[in-house]
């Protein structure tokens, strides 16, 4: 069944719209007609709809009946060392498929690529365009939030700290995602910060630490840090019973 996010601004009770650009994605690409039934994401939640009326502007669909949720119980935000190149652009999109709730982009010491002020609301929209699509073809119910790049120190100000965070660290020895769901069984919210290409230097982990962030490992072998957030999240998400 195809799926769509209603149009926020455009929803009376049962009756709902698609923005334009979906709109036109339906009619031109899709050729739906009315009628026919999709699968429209509403305040959050999953509906199966029909097509009332459609044009090449306008599509309205007509919510019929409520179906399960995807969104995971454990609230994952995925802090992320900014990359290199377009690497960001696939760890939007893979985090969104593994259900993180939420993408921050982080500057660290050993981050090469050092985002444009003037650069940095384009890069915005590109991540949100890609978070986005990448929900509608997984079937998310929230689309993550991606957050404007922070440094180190504004990690004590985070809006909405999440109940507990952990930092993947090649030193961090004999302490993985499995002895970290073992003492901590039951959250609600998890921090995952990842470093950058060249990891994470020994002094930003000591200030980590004073955050709460707890040094975790991700294994023998080195990832890169495109592979180093994905493989932290799918852990968790499986440790916290989320792939089930």
């Amino acid at each position: 069944m195809h799926r769509f996010y209603a149009d926020p601004g455009r929803c009376d009770s049962d009756l709902v719209f698609l923005s334009p650009e979906d709109a036109r994605h339906a009619l031109t690409v899709l050729r739906l007609k009315p009628g026919q039934h999709v699968e429209i994401v509403k305040d959050a939640l999953r509906w199966d709809a029909v097509l009332v009326s459609a044009d090449r502007q306008d599509v309205s669909l007509r919510i019929l009946a409520p179906l399960p949720s995807t969104e995971p119980r454990l609230s994952v935000t995925l802090f992320q060392g900014i990359p290199k190149s377009d690497k960001m652009d696939l760890i939007v999109q893979k985090a969104t498929e593994l259900g993180a709730s939420r993408i921050v982009p982080v500057m660290l010491n050993r981050c090469v690529s050092r985002p444009d002020p003037k650069d940095t609301d384009r890069k915005l929209d590109r991540w949100r365009k890609i978070a986005r699509e990448a929900g509608k073809q997984s079937g998310r119910c929230v689309i993550p939030r991606i957050m404007a790049p922070v440094t180190l120190t504004d990690l004590k100000n985070v809006e909405s700290p999440p109940e507990m965070n952990v930092v993947p660290w090649e030193e961090a020895d004999g302490f993985g995602p499995l002895a970290f769901r073992e003492s901590n069984p039951s959250l609600s919210s998890l921090g995952i910060l990842i470093g950058p290409e060249g990891g994470i230097e020994k002094d930003e982990i000591d200030f980590l630490r004073t955050l709460g962030f707890v040094p975790v490992t991700l294994g023998k072998r080195i990832l890169r840090t495109e592979t180093a957030g994905l493989a932290a999240i799918s852990s968790f998400m499986a440790l916290y019973g989320e792939m089930e």
